[in-house]
């Protein structure tokens, strides 16, 4: 009798185990561990954890938004965050060196979550005082593959110069290029990242450091050629030592994902973050406190909206613009 028990428990439990539903893993790109994504993407994982018991998310660390969007399409990540700049260049194979002729074509949005400008510091014993002045010198240009890297390269083509005029180009994690630049083993470095990053309020905190802008012949040059760029002033007193306040291209953040997933999936992933659990979504970071609303979640799309996030956004009344309209 007892064997038989044993025997109608194991199977019962085999059955079970049959009719639950099999879980989904996601995997979600975020950026290096001092930047904004990197919290971002852990916050959305714990969310979609805690509230979806078919679902489970991990977050990772990468070299950033050219890395992630290029994952996304070989299938390595399922969601991630990416610069909207270098999403659209991604989609179209256009730009940038990694993606000309090879289209991210399965590429979609969900939500446009905040604004972030493009930081230029330099040591203040350097003398440099303008992007101009950083020929012959050490500059951090960001990640290998990231979004950064890619704005580097457009600020200092915009102002006559390329990589090859740097005394050294330095890629690697922000954290350490923080360090070095505080250190003195760099003059200067770009990152794009949230308004009040820890990065920056790391590297100002020494008072060794300042902030640098990009005039206003550069930035219209910039936004005239590349116009996903928006102009950002960051006011002085934003970061410790901060005396002035600097002003730079900005591009917008965006949640991507692929056509592969689900629209139910993606709808249910979206109400979640931006309606059913808006307040912890937003309560991940200040920035997302600050910036995020989902009827401007659309604000600064720069490819196709997913049809699951397109759902969602038609049932709240959010315009959806032709130029991001899904796609097949």
């Amino acid at each position: 009798m007892k064997k038989a028990i044993l025997v109608f428990a194991a199977l019962l439990g085999l059955t079970l185990t049959a009719l639950a539903p099999a879980k989904t893993f996601l995997t979600i790109g975020s950026g290096g561990y001092t930047g904004t994504y990197y919290p971002v993407a852990v916050g959305i994982a714990k969310i979609i954890n805690t509230n979806m018991s078919d679902v489970r998310a991990n977050a990772i660390s990468t070299g950033g938004s050219l890395y992630n969007v290029i994952a996304l399409e070989t299938g390595s990540l399922q969601l991630a965050m990416a610069q909207n700049d270098t999403s659209y260049y991604a989609y179209t194979g256009t730009v940038i060196d990694k993606v000309i002729g090879k289209p991210t074509k399965r590429l979609r949005g969900i939500a446009s979550l905040y604004t972030q400008p493009i930081h230029i510091i330099a040591r203040r014993d350097s003398k440099i005082e303008s992007v101009a002045d950083m020929r012959g010198r050490k500059v951090y240009v960001g990640d290998i593959g990231s979004g950064t890297e890619q704005n580097t390269k457009l600020i200092l083509k915009s102002y006559g110069m390329g990589f090859d005029d740097l005394a050294a180009v330095v890629h690697g994690k922000a954290g350490q290029a923080v360090q070095m630049l505080v250190n003195g083993d760099i003059d200067a470095m770009f990152f794009s990242a949230a308004v009040g990053s820890r990065a920056f309020v790391d590297a100002a905190k020494s008072g060794d450091v300042v902030f640098l802008s990009i005039d206003q012949e550069h930035l219209d040059k910039l936004q005239r050629n590349y116009p996903f760029y928006s102009q950002l002033t960051v006011p002085a007193g934003t970061y410790p030592n901060q005396e002035q306040a600097f002003t730079s291209i900005a591009v917008h953040s965006l949640l991507v994902t692929t056509a592969d997933l689900s629209e139910d999936l993606v709808y249910r992933i979206a109400k979640l973050l931006f309606v059913d659990k808006a307040q912890d979504f937003k309560s991940i970071k200040p920035v997302l406190e600050k910036y995020f609303d989902v009827r401007k979640a659309l604000e600064g799309m720069s490819i196709p909206i997913h049809k699951g996030a397109a759902k969602l956004y038609q049932e709240l009344g959010v315009p959806i613009p032709d130029r991001v309209a899904p796609v097949d």
